[in-house]
């Protein structure tokens, strides 16, 4: 996503500076340079501890290095002219980045992919609990009134906000995208990565992206378990994250020779790797509804797949489909709806027809790259 706002805004004459870490997602021991230029955009990369993700602390000590050395490359070169906008990936850095656009005179826009800490508070991560998480949350709503805007990906989102107090005028809508030139529906024959992962004449149920914490993966487990017979039934998991072992580690205990496992694909397999399914799965835990806004979603409507989410029923993402008539709802835990589902879309190639059109036509109103940078260009030059 920040990719995406970033290059389209220097192709059009802004001059835009990426401040982020040496560190790569995938890689913690990798390192990229200190500063390059890459399609117009000036990259300054700080370096910092390299702990990894595996355990809290060493993700907490990671966060710290980085929220240091940002905050000094910040302050280093905001000035009143500078337009700063603030991610959410370290948690709360618009703290520290509207304390130094409060005294540099810049003007501070907040970009809340997900809320935090209520997302650590309903995980249950200890730092969050108590005292400590309220004082944090004053401190993010502090930075939400302090910019001149708040951008979020959802409409439960913008809900959230304005029962913290966040004035609605201050707040705007702007949804996640995805690439729809380089996401395009494609026939199953035509990819090639059925035929390398060995899906050739498989009715594919995907999973794309982060196995998190955020996420409930009971339901699909079972639903693999009930449906281990039918030899052209394959679940496919492409990603990895915090529960990926786990349900590995369930996959081989119960035997489960119908869920196959790959890694992070490139980007510019995308297309391929989201093609493969010929339906997706969501997942969202429901007390997260209005905290975060699972971003594959986009991605799977490019690529013109219907899509099964497992959440609560009136989230953000159940309505989308709902709107859309691109997919459905189950309710967590519920095996045997999910099961009902996936052969409702095996058994009926002309539902499946229907329903993957419905969801690149939504894609096309809604939800192309161009649309949204529009939005976003508009919003900053205003």
């Amino acid at each position: 996503m920040l990719s995406d706002l970033a290059f389209a805004l220097a192709k059009e004459g802004h001059k835009v500076t990426v401040i982020t870490s040496r560190q790569r997602y995938d890689a913690p021991d990798a390192r990229l340079p200190h500063a390059e230029t890459i399609e117009g955009v000036d990259i300054i990369r700080v370096a910092t501890p390299s702990f990894g993700r595996a355990t809290l602390l060493g993700r907490l000590l990671d966060y710290l290095g980085f929220y240091l050395l940002a905050t000094w490359a910040l302050w280093r070169r905001a000035d009143r002219q500078t337009i700063v906008v603030a991610k959410t990936d370290p948690p709360l850095i618009s703290i520290p980045a509207a304390f130094v656009c409060k005294l540099r005179g810049a003007s501070l826009v907040n970009w809340l992919q997900d809320l935090f800490p209520e997302v650590a508070m309903v995980l249950g991560v200890p730092i969050a609990r108590g005292p400590l998480g309220s004082i944090l949350k004053r401190l993010r709503n502090w930075s939400l009134w302090r910019a001149k805007h708040n951008v979020v990906i959802g409409e439960r989102m913008r809900d959230r906000l304005v029962q913290q107090g966040i004035p609605d005028s201050q707040i705007q809508v702007i949804h996640n995208w995805a690439d729809g030139s380089a996401i395009r529906p494609i026939e199953p024959g035509e990819n090639t990565l059925r035929g390398e992962w060995g899906l050739q004449g498989k009715f594919v149920v995907g999973y794309s992206g982060n196995l998190g914490r955020a996420h409930e993966f009971e339901t699909i487990l079972g639903a693999a378990k009930k449906l281990s017979e039918h030899n052209d039934i394959v679940f496919l998991f492409i990603g990895g994250g915090a529960q990926a072992e786990k349900i590995r580690s369930e996959t081989e205990k119960h035997h489960l020779h119908n869920i196959l496992f790959k890694p992070y694909q490139p980007r510019d397999r995308l297309e391929q790797s989201l093609g493969v399914a010929d339906a997706h799965l969501v997942v969202l835990r429901p007390e997260l509804e209005g905290l975060i806004v699972p971003s594959k979603f986009y991605g799977i409507s490019a690529a013109g797949r219907s899509c099964l989410f497992i959440g609560d029923s009136d989230g953000e993402i159940a309505h989308l489909l709902s709107a859309a008539d691109s997919g459905y709802t189950i309710q967590p835990g519920n095996t045997d709806a999910l099961i009902e589902q996936i052969r409702l879309l095996h058994d009926n190639p002309g539902l499946r027809e229907k329903l993957n059109n419905n969801a690149r036509t939504q894609f096309e109103t809604h939800f192309r790259l161009a649309m949204a940078t529009s939005k976003w260009r508009q919003l900053l030059e205003h």
